[in-house]
């Protein structure tokens, strides 16, 4: 007699129309998350002009976005886990909509500052709830690269920024930005259209015991051929909360992704926010400084996009080593040789920012591989927090440190938060490639 085969995993299917356009909603998100982040950075000058805007008032106003994603991260994370992922989803495109219309008429600076607690706070949710869709629906092979776009279409956002801001503003004067704050408005509502028919994760509705939608919206994405039969996950035994998921032996995981991931950001947001100041502290002026910002720039987002191109071919675990390793290796030689010449300065500065690539990517793919569904949302969404934090207080820093200890000091402290970043994988990193969204989130390999 043969045995009965076995059901064909909902994961080894083939991408299809809907994955299709649920990666572009996910990616218009994320780049209308890089797209607000950077827009300040263009209008802060002509806004301070306007509103008669302080120095500490200018700062309140740029950390108040940064705040904001530090709540939203744990508002995402019990929203997305609670509710499902399906109107989050939907809430922060919402939120963000409202936000940068109301952007258009304020005229103070503590009104702007409370708009950006609100418009951090969306970013935080959809950091959980894209990053949760996006994981539950992709198919296994594609899983990686297509989280990984995500980090790619964050820095398109934030090239997108700077181009639309600067472009407005030649044009129409700096009075135009009330209309650089609003633009975000267009893309979230792009986002909305897009979402509105969104189906539920049946990931996240198995895990609450409603078996008979998960299965409707299975046999709705894939056919009336599959069932909860090819999910390949199976009703937990009791819900599971984020300190059960400690209890249980997640602590480590939990721990791996709140330090690689605040490792990751803080010496990239930290110094980038401040790249031609650094450059004057390492000697490096004119056209040579301008030319060399851009290329920092380019050099991060291509660094983004060899790692998602390279993500299922090397793996997981090489790649978060790779990148912390020759990553720090180029802020070490800055740190240590901080008079260098020009081209060299440039040449090591590029090394970082083309290596750092690989851990930005990862930093949406490992906490949603890492967990399972009942607690997904809410390890992206800690680690989400976390990070903010982390970045605020890094790029507070830097200033600071740049006058107390000077900058060969200043980067070498930020290699040793990226090797740092380095020793936490060497020790707990886990590998993932070419397992299943359930075999990754196990505890039991």
């Amino acid at each position: 007699m043969t045995s009965p085969a076995t059901p064909v995993r909902i994961e080894d299917v083939a991408v299809n129309r809907f994955h299709q356009h649920l990666t572009l909603s996910a990616c218009i998100g994320w780049s209308m998350v890089g797209y607000i982040v950077s827009v300040i950075g263009v209008a802060t000058i002509p806004i301070a002009a306007q509103l008669h805007l302080s120095g500490n008032e200018q700062g309140m106003v740029a950390a108040m976005e940064l705040l904001g994603v530090f709540f939203g991260g744990f508002v995402g994370g019990a929203l997305t886990g609670r509710f499902g992922r399906r109107r989050p989803y939907a809430l922060g495109p919402l939120i963000i909509l409202a936000v940068s219309l109301s952007m258009y008429w304020v005229q103070s600076s503590a009104v702007m500052a409370v708009l950006r607690v609100f418009s951090g706070l969306a970013v935080g949710i959809e950091y959980t709830s894209a990053g949760s869709l996006l994981t539950e629906f992709i198919p296994q092979k594609s899983r990686g690269s297509r989280l990984s776009l995500l980090t790619v279409m964050w820095f398109a956002g934030a090239a997108l920024a700077y181009i639309v801001g600067t472009s407005v503003l030649s044009s129409w004067g700096p009075g135009a930005w009330r209309h650089i704050m609003a633009s975000p408005a267009l893309i979230a509502a792009t986002m909305l259209l897009l979402r509105l028919d969104a189906p539920e994760s049946p990931r996240w509705l198995l895990s609450k015991g409603r078996r008979d939608e998960a299965d409707r919206i299975i046999k709705k994405v894939y056919g009336p051929a599959f069932s909860l039969d090819n999910l390949g996950e199976h009703s937990p035994a009791r819900a599971m909360r984020f300190l059960d998921a400690i209890r249980a032996g997640y602590g480590p995981r939990i721990l791996f992704v709140v330090v690689f991931w605040a490792c990751a950001v803080v010496p990239m947001f930290a110094l980038y926010a401040f790249v031609p100041r650094l450059f004057s502290a390492l000697h490096l002026t004119g056209d040579m400084a301008s030319y060399g910002s851009i290329a920092i720039t380019l050099l991060l987002a291509l660094g983004c996009v060899i790692a998602t191109g390279l993500i299922n071919i090397i793996g997981r675990r090489t790649m978060i080593i790779g990148s912390f390793l020759f990553s720090g290796f180029g802020l070490l030689g800055l740190g240590l040789f901080p008079h260098a010449p020009g081209w060299v300065v440039l040449l090591l500065f590029g090394i970082y920012a083309l290596f750092i690539g690989g851990a930005q990517v990862l930093e949406i793919v490992y906490p949603n591989e890492l967990f399972p569904t009942e607690i997904r949302p809410a390890a992206v969404g800690f680690g989400a927090s976390l990070a903010a934090l982390s970045s605020s207080a890094g790029t507070w820093l830097v200033p600071v440190a740049l006058e107390l200890i000077g900058i060969g000091p200043t980067m070498l402290a930020a290699a040793a938060i990226t090797f740092l970043g380095l020793l936490v994988s060497l020790v707990l990193a886990p590998e993932t490639k070419s397992l299943s969204l359930e075999a990754a989130a196990s505890l039991k390999r």
